[in-house]
Order: structure tokens, then C-alpha cells, then sequence
């Protein structure tokens, strides 16, 4: 439920609708206790609040009065039980703050003043400014409060104002901030904020007025001068700007961060060049800057130029000869000398790069001899100048990218709103260049958003279609492209094309290698030069648009490319169980889009090689919790060799029907086809872990899992659970105290995290609770330092199912919640939703428990992996359902937990499901069978499980009833029962019904 008090006071129901609160009263009411959410109101303010300073007789009976029936409005508008509390300490609204929209406000501002980046920051406050609905606390008799929070929006408005100034959307804002200064004639930021904005639009007398008016107002009101904020804007209206020869664009301006970085560049250097590829926006964004320049600017486009001093001499209005003396012609380069000397103009050159040797000259030679003259370049290569302040272009970040293509649709296609997803879609594949973006937009007059998303397959074909005055090379994406191509060299062109293999980039080891170029870093070196690849954090990248382009220009490298990655995979996995497992983990998370590129090629082109790719790959797979990836790949690399291994590739083979869509849900038929050692560690976990036990005799695995020391280290994690299984739980745990000191001792996080978890099991049981949270806080942090976060999340909900059986029930609700986040994977997701399902047992709200353990159960966990996890969600629902009553449903859902324990033969999980049974029978008073299987839990499991509060209730009721002597003795019956004879009664389920 959410709650609103930035204007009239709501509460609206999760969908939206209101609430019917009744009067003001209880309005106000609500108002007051959602200004502090979450934290206890004493009832003397609540008083003040409601009433003033002279509140009515009886005022403190009827605040009782009035939160009762505030619950109940609450209440009948679906809130739970308990959103209003009440102690000695005063009266509190039981939820997040982040549900009041007072609080969403002040988080999004606070965001909004700790970025710098403007158009963040505007819309950081234009999304905090869109929660006010009117006046705060509307008919509340609280002045202060109320004109507190006037005073916060207001400045919230101001700084948004800031945000819009900076990004030079100075026309934009003139009308508001007419408003706002009639509003508050007083508040001289808002009067400063309109004279910038309006000698931003040219409309320099208007801003004069203005400031004369303010400073006239302020001496007779207040007998002060003008801030230095207010005599700052007046000061920057009086520089002026005497000469100015700057395009005026036809469209308005989608703020980018590029541009603070430039006004910034261009206030402390005398030469910044925009540098970046074609259709990235450099003359627009130097357009925009120059608009926030004092002073003189000349802007020269060079893109139809053959030489660049006398286009400088034209758009500065100078003559290469003088009128006089005809005869006399001067170098143009001179005659641009003589007229700069004694000014001190902004030089704008826009689009140097296919004359930039020229420019570069000319530039150095005016620079030294114009001591008053800046100079601003855009070319997609740099002058390459001592002294020269490069600012890259780069692609729109998302949002603007998709402000500006909605932009540009409204004005061809208005009335219509774009899909957005379909406008994200666009806009990523057209790396966020303006350019493109703008040209998409425009198709809009003849197909749906969807539509051209659909058909960027052919990117230059769809956009050939821009303005008719446009230069050729502007008027389509492959004109764009087109022109930085002939730019370059052959050699520059023969990498550049072979270089459009890589998907997502690369480093200068696979370029040399797959590119087989010579000299390639220099070529390299050249194409980053020429804004034609990238280069950042050790990797070269190429956008989409361009890559395409080349695609169609270069030589087919995608074997050599495949062949390239499945090496790296091959070198990358025997370290991924050793010390070095976190290095390589990140080296091959680095080339996740180059891997699944050579896997996309080679299940048609070469699909042994994408076998053995799809196996090499597996345990990373694994690792990074990111295991249903391969199998798209697998079912293609199957399809296209047939029912039998190739030659060599029988393990490969194997892992590639494991990860397949139909693959078996019997592991043991796959796994018969393998001889041993195995070089696929994965094969070693599935054979492990794999729930039939005849799957796993001691002497087969032996001759499957090889002699290293991981492989052993890892064999006594399979002992370890074969050992639990079977309820031999003194055998379980040395098996895995031997298995972590192997792990520790190679490094593997995967390893020790998974031995811990299972000690930590144990500990648990014993009631020791210190050293089970100290061993599962390890193995969590393990976990997460692997970046696998699937396991972390179980990990959590392990450690939180520990907590809460010691009683903390705070820091178990913390680890369900955070592992809930784990969204990907439903098993997790299921695991979460039961302990949340518990602690509402515990805490006595059956009705939140049903709900909680009902969305468990519908969750898909899976047929192997999620027997554990469905053995505890019925169990718990069990006990759940037990508690309100319901013997019939629990004794079901315990039987099914028994089901899917003997399935998996799991004598643990076998045991837990038992004990739920025995409370059926107690609350039947069947209380020497409830004793009796008790006892049988305990013997299949092994032990006992300290500080199991179910299961301590049922022997305190059955004892007090049938006496210590006679539950010992049914007790000690059950625990005798041979496991074999328990099973296979077990199996008849003759327990629960009686025979």
C-alpha cells in the first residue's frame, strides 16, 4: 500500500485506487504518522498536529478513537493486520518510508544533489517533483511542517531549474520562471535563474529589465542589494556577445554529460578537439556549448572544404586581398593572423577529419601568434597538437537515447506514442548514436516503432531515407559510415574488416592472432585515432553500426576466431579449481560475448569444435550460476552431429546431452556411457549428486574421478553425502572436514563453500549455534566472491533457516528477503518464500504462512535439484496447515515430503518429513506412535536436531500425556528399527495411515 501527503492526503491500494479514508480528521491522521514512517509519533504531537495549540477537551480519547477507525478503513481497503501499532511509546505506521511519497521525494533529491552529471540530475528532480499533487498536508493544522515542505519543493524546483540551465534549455524555461518570480519576487535565485535563461535565448534587454526590476524591489522592501548570484547573471548580460556566427538548430537539445565536461574543457584550455564517429553528435554538442559562451564565436564548417584557411577567412567576413591594392594577395594563413591578432573569438572548426593535416597546421601557427583566440574542433580524429584537450563522443546513455528518438517521433508521426520497449530495442542497436536514432524516428511516417525494430537487421537499407539538404554523408547511416571508411588506409581497412568478428571487443592478443594482421597494434593504434574502433580498459571495441559495415567490406575470420576462444576456454578451465579461480572466472566473464559468438557460429559451421567449446565452458557455467546458457547451444551441436559421440568426444558428447533442452531426467543411463579418469569435473558433480543410489558404488567413482588433489579432495564430498544419506552422520562430517582442508589448501572457493555449508549443517543440528553461523558465514562470503550469486542466495536461505532456529527470527527474515532477490532462479525463489512462510508461523500469522508457502509450491524448482527444497516447503506447510487445524492437509502434505525423500533417498529429509507426521499423530493423540516415529527420525537421520521447536512441543505434549517411561520406550523402539525394514514401511506409507 502506498501513501501520499504531497497534496491531498491518500492511501491507494497496490493497484492504484484509493482508499476511503472518511473526514479530515482522520486524513490528517494518516498524514501525521506517514511524516515519520516506520517510527513511533507520541500522542501529545499527534495532538499538536491535529488540533494547534488549543486542542479540544478529551483530545487524548479520541486520538483512540480516531486511529481505531483509521485501522479499520485501512483494514477494509486491504491492509494487513497491524499497520497502525501502538505501544507506550505512541503510534506507528508499520511500513517502508520509501511507501510515503514524502520520503521517495527527499531520497530523489538527495540522489539528485550527489551526481554531477545535469541531465541526471534533472531527471532525478523531475521525478521527485512529480509526487506533489498540490500543497503538503492539506487542511492539517500544522503550519510549520506544512511550510517546511513548501520550502524543500521549492528548492527542489530551483535546483531542478539549475540542472535545465546547465544543459541550455534556457528557452525551455523562461515561462516557469516568469511564474516562479511573481510567485516569490523576494527569492533572488529564481529572479538570477531568469535572467540567465533569458540572455540564454538572446533576449538580453528582457534580462536587463528584469534584473533593474529585482534590485529595485529588494532596496524598497528589504533596503538590501542584489546577491552575488543575481549581480553575476546581470554582470554576464553586460559582456555580452559581439559577434556571433553559430548555426541555429532546427531541434532542440537531448542533454548529455559530454557536454558539462566540454564548457568545463573549453574554460581552462585554449584547444579541445570533440572527437568521435560519424553520427555521434560533435556539431551538435559544440553547438550547444558555444551557445554558453561570452564573448565572440565563429563557426566554420569544414565538411565540403578543400582547404581550410580561406573557409576560415569567409566565415569570419575577412578578404584574402585588400580593396585597394588588388594586386597584393596575401597567404590566406597571414591574412588570418593579422585579422585574430588583436581579437579574441572562439574558433569553432567543424568536421576536420578528411583535412586534418591542414587544420592541424593552421591551428598551431594561429594558437601562437592570437594570444586571445580559442579554438574548438570536431573531427572523428584529434589535430594530434601539444596542448590539445581531447573530449570524446560517445553513444547517448539509454534514457537519452530514448528521449531523443520520442522527440524526434513526435514531430513526424505525432499523436502516437512509441512502444518503449521497442524504442530501447532501437536505440541499443544503433549504439546510441544521434544520428541513427534521429533517421529510425523519421521512418516512423510509415511503420510502428516495432516495425523498424524488427528490421534493423538491415540497419543501412532502413535508414537511407534523411534530410534532403543534409551533406550525402549525413543523409543515410550508410552514408555516415561510408565516409569514415574511404578515410582510411588499405591496411587500416583489411583490419578493420576482419576485426568486425569480434562481438563484443577484444584484447591485442586475439586481434594479432585472429586478425592475423601485421603490425596490428599499430594499425590499431591508427583506427582508434580515426574514432573507427574504441579503446578502454585494455580492450578494443567496435560500435554496431560500423561493425556491420565492415562485416560486409571484410574477410571471413569466424573460424580462426572459434578456434581462438576454445583454446582460452581450454587454457582458462583447470584453473577454475585452484588458487587462480577468481582470475580466471574473470577472464572468461571478460569474453562472454565473444564465447557465445564462436558457440553461435560453430554449432552449424563446426560443431565438434562447439562440443568441445560447450564442455570447456561447463564448469565456468556452473560457477557463475549461469547454467541454462549452454543449452540452446547444446540442442544445435546435438541436431547437427546425431545420436553417437564423434571420435575422441565421448565425455564432450555427455555434457552436451546433460545441457540439452531433452535431455534425461535419469542421470545414471548418461553416465554409464563415461571410463574414467574424467577431465570434466562437471561429470564428477552430476555422478556425485545424483539421487539414485545405485548410480554411485564406491569402486565406479573411484575409477571416474582421477588422482589430483581436487578430484580427491572433491570424491570425500561425495563420500561425505553418501555417508549423510544413509544417517552415518559421525562418517559424513569427517569426509567433509577432509574435503575443506583439500579445497582450502588449492584455493577453491567452490569447494570449501560447499563443505562448509554442509558442516555447518551439522553444527546446527548439535545446537551449536556460534560455529554453525561462523562456518556459513564463510561459505557465503566464498560464494559471493565467486560472483555466484544463485548459490549465495541458497546459501543465505541455509544460514537463515540456522538463525531462526535459534531463535533470531530478525536476522533470518534479513537473509530470506535478500536471497527473494535471486528473481532467476525459482528454487531459490521457493526456498525464500517458505522461510518467510515459517517466521510468519512462528510468529502466529497462519494466514501469512499459507499464503507465503503457497506461492513456494507454485514455483517450477526443478526434478532433481529441487527434491531438498520441496521436502522442507511441504514439511513446513505441513506443520502450517496442522496449526490451523487442518490434520487431513498436513498429513498429506507430510506424506508428500516423505515421498520425495524416499525418491531421492534421503534418509535426512525422510526424517524431517516423519517427525512432521508424529505431530499429526500427537494432535490426534495417537501418542505412543507419535513417539514411536520420533524415534524412527532420529535413527534414519543419524541424530537428533537440537532446538527443533515443532518437534520439542510434540515430545512435551506426548510425555506429559503417556508419561516419560512409555514415550522411552516407544521412542527407543522406533530409533531401533532397522533403516532397511523403516524404509521400506516407509515406502507402504503404513506410518501415517495407521495399518
Amino acid at each position: 500500500m502506498q501513501f501520499a501527503i504531497l497534496g491531498p492526503v491518500e492511501a491507494r491500494r497496490p493497484d492504484g485506487t484509493p482508499v476511503a479514508l472518511g473526514g479530515p480528521q482522520l486524513r490528517g491522521l494518516l498524514a501525521l504518522l506517514a511524516l515519520d514512517a516506520g517510527r513511533f509519533v507520541g500522542a501529545d504531537r499527534l495532538i499538536d498536529g491535529l488540533h494547534g495549540d488549543h486542542p479540544p477537551e478529551g483530545a487524548a480519547e479520541a486520538l483512540q478513537s480516531q486511529v481505531s477507525r483509521l485501522r479499520r478503513r485501512l483494514k477494509d481497503g486491504g491492509a494487513p493486520d497491524g499497520l497502525v501499532e501502538f505501544t507506550p511509546a505512541g503510534y506507528r505506521l508499520a511500513v517502508d518510508p520509501q511507501d510515503v511519497d514524502l520520503h521517495r521525494f527527499e531520497r530523489l533529491t538527495a540522489q539528485a544533489r550527489e551526481t554531477a552529471e545535469a541531465d541526471t540530475k534533472l531527471a532525478l528532480f523531475t521525478e521527485a517533483l512529480a509526487l506533489w499533487r498540490g500543497p503538503a498536508l492539506d487542511g492539517l493544522a500544522d503550519p510549520p511542517r506544512a511550510a517546511r515542505l513548501a520550502e524543500l519543493r521549492l528548492a527542489a524546483i530551483e535546483d531542478r531549474v539549475e540542472a535545465g540551465l546547465a544543459l541550455a534549455q534556457h528557452e525551455k524555461l523562461v515561462a516557469e520562471l516568469r511564474e516562479l518570480a511573481r510567485e516569490h519576487p523576494l527569492r533572488e535565485r529564481l529572479t538570477a535563474q531568469l535572467v540567465r535563461a533569458l540572455h540564454g535565448s538572446g533576449r538580453s534587454a528582457e534580462a536587463l529589465a528584469v534584473f533593474a526590476e529585482a534590485r529595485g524591489r529588494l532596496a524598497d522592501e528589504l533596503g538590501a542589494d542584489p546577491s552575488a548570484d543575481l549581480t553575476d547573471a546581470h554582470a554576464a548580460v553586460l559582456r555580452g556577445s559581439p559577434a556571433r556566427r553559430v548555426p541555429v538548430p532546427l531541434t532542440g537539445f537531448v542533454g548529455r554529460d559530454e557536454l558539462g565536461r566540454l564548457v568545463a574543457a573549453l574554460g581552462t584550455t585554449r584547444l579541445v578537439t570533440l572527437t568521435g564517429p560519424g553520427g555521434a553528435g560533435k556539431t551538435r554538442l559544440a553547438v550547444e556549448a558555444t551557445s554558453l559562451q561570452d564573448g565572440e564565436v565563429c563557426f566554420v564548417e569544414l565538411a565540403a572544404a578543400t582547404e581550410v584557411a580561406p573557409a576560415v577567412l569567409a566565415a569570419l567576413g575577412l578578404r584574402e586581398q585588400g580593396v585597394l591594392t588588388p594586386g597584393a594577395v596575401s597567404d590566406p594563413a597571414d591574412r588570418l593572423v593579422a585579422g585574430l591578432a588583436d581579437r579574441s573569438p572562439l574558433l569553432v572548426l567543424d568536421n576536420c577529419e578528411h583535412v586534418v593535416e591542414e587544420a592541424a597546421r593552421l591551428v598551431r601557427r594561429l594558437l601562437s601568434e592570437c594570444p586571445g583566440l580559442r579554438v574548438l574542433v570536431t573531427s572523428r580524429e584529434a589535430l594530434g597538437l601539444t596542448g590539445e584537450t581531447l573530449v570524446p563522443v560517445g553513444p547517448l546513455p539509454a534514457g537519452a537515447a530514448a528521449r531523443l528518438f520520442a522527440e524526434r517521433a513526435a514531430a513526424v508521426a505525432p499523436g502516437q506514442t512509441p512502444d518503449p520497449a521497442a524504442v530501447a530495442r532501437i536505440c541499443a542497436e544503433l549504439d546510441g548514436l544521434p544520428l541513427a536514432i534521429e533517421l529510425a524516428a523519421a521512418r516512423l511516417r510509415t511503420l510502428s516503432a516495432a516495425d523498424v525494430a524488427a528490421r534493423l537487421g538491415d540497419r543501412f537499407g532502413l535508414l537511407s531515407r534523411g534530410e534532403r539538404t543534409a551533406e550525402p554523408r549525413h543523409r543515410t547511416l550508410r552514408g555516415v559510415v561510408e565516409w569514415s571508411w574511404d578515410l582510411l588506409d588499405p591496411r587500416e581497412q583489411r583490419l578493420a574488416g576482419r576485426f568486425s568478428v569480434f562481438a563484443g571487443g577484444a584484447r591485442l592478443d586475439a586481434v594479432e592472432r585472429v586478425c592475423a594482421v601485421p603490425d596490428a597494434e599499430g594499425v590499431l593504434a591508427g583506427l582508434v585515432e580515426k574514432s573507427f574502433v574504441e579503446f578502454g580498459d585494455g580492450r578494443y571495441r567496435m560500435l554496431g553500426t560500423i561493425r556491420a559495415f565492415c562485416a560486409e567490406h571484410g574477410e571471413d575470420r569466424h573460424a580462426e576466431h572459434a578456434q581462438y576462444f576454445l583454446d582460452l576456454a581450454l587454457t582458462s578451465e583447470p584453473k577454475l579449481r585452484g588458487a587462480d579461480q577468481l582470475v580466471a572466472l574473470e577472464a572468461l566473464s571478460a569474453e562472454h560475448a565473444e564465447l557465445h559468438a564462436a558457440l553461435r557460429w560453430s554449432v552449424t559451421a563446426a560443431p565438434d569444435l562447439a562440443l568441445r567449446l560447450i564442455a570447456a565452458l561447463t564448469w565456468y557455467w556452473w560457477l557463475r550460476g549461469l547454467r541454462s546458457e549452454a543449452t540452446p547451444f547444446a540442442d544445435a551441436a546435438l541436431a547437427a552431429i546425431g545420436p553417437e559421440p564423434p571420435p575422441g568426444l565421448t565425455e564432450e558428447f555427455v555434457l552436451g546431452l546433460v545441457h540439452a533442452s531433452a535431455a534425461d531426467a535419469g542421470i545414471e543411463p548418461i553416465l554409464r556411457r563415461l571410463d574414467g579418469p574424467l577431465r570434466y569435473p562437471y561429470l564428477f558433480l552430476l555422478w556425485a549428486f545424483s539421487p539414485h543410489p545405485k548410480a554411485k558404488e564406491g569402486e565406479r567413482l573411484a575409477a571416474l574421478i582421477g588422482d589430483d588433489r581436487w578430484s580427491r579432495a572433491f570424491a570425500r564430498i561425495s563420500d561425505g553425502l553418501g555417508a549423510q544419506y544413509n544417517g552415518r552422520i559421525a562418517d559424513a562430517e569427517e569426509h567433509f572436514s577432509a574435503s575443506l582442508t583439500g579445497f582450502r589448501e588449492l584455493g577453491d572457493r567452490w569447494g570449501a563453500a560447499s563443505t562448509l555449508e554442509k558442516l555447518a549443517e551439522f553444527a546446527d543440528w548439535r545446537g551449536d549455534h556460534f560455529r554453525f553461523r561462523e562456518l556459513m558465514d564463510e561459505s557465503v562470503r566464498l560464494a559471493a566472491e565467486l560472483g555466484s550469486f544463485e548459490d549465495a542466495a541458497d546459501l543465505l536461505c541455509r544460514r537463515a533457516d540456522g538463525v531462526l532456529r535459534a531463535g533470531d527470527i530478525e536476522a533470518a527474515k534479513a537473509d530470506y528477503e535478500a536471497a527473494s532477490q535471486a528473481r532467476g532462479n525459482p528454487l531459490t525463489l521457493a526456498r525464500a518464500r517458505g522461510g518467510l512462510g515459517e517466521i510468519a508461523r512462528r510468529e502466529g500469522d497462519l494466514a501469512t504462512a499459507r499464503r507465503w508457502y503457497t506461492a513456494a509450491l507454485a514455483l517450477d524448482t526443478g526434478p532433481v535439484t529441487g527434491g531438498e527444497t520441496r521436502i522442507r516447503l511441504h514439511t513446513g506447510f505441513g506443520w502450517t496447515m496442522a496449526a490451523v487445524g487442518d490434520l487431513d492437509a498436513a498429513t498429506e502434505l507430510h506424506q508428500e515430503a516423505l515421498a520425495t525423500a524416499l525418491e531421492y533417498a534421503n534418509l535426512p529429509g525422510a526424517a524431517q518429513a516423519i517427525e512432521g507426521l508424529a505431530g499429526v499423530l500427537a494432535a490426534r493423540d495417537e501418542d505412543e506412535r507419535a513417539a514411536f516415529l520420533l524415534g524412527v527420525a532420529v535413527g534414519l537421520r543419524g541424530a537428533p536436531v537440537a532446538g527443533d521447536a515443532d518437534v520439542d512441543g510434540v515430545v512435551h505434549r506426548v510425555q506429559a500425556r503417556i508419561g516419560p517411561d512409555a514415550y522411552s520406550d516407544a521412542f527407543s523402539r522406533g530409533r531401533e528399527m532397522p533403516p532397511d525394514q523403516a524404509i521400506h514401511e516407509l515406502g507402504q506409507r503404513r506410518f501415517a495411515l495407521g495399518s
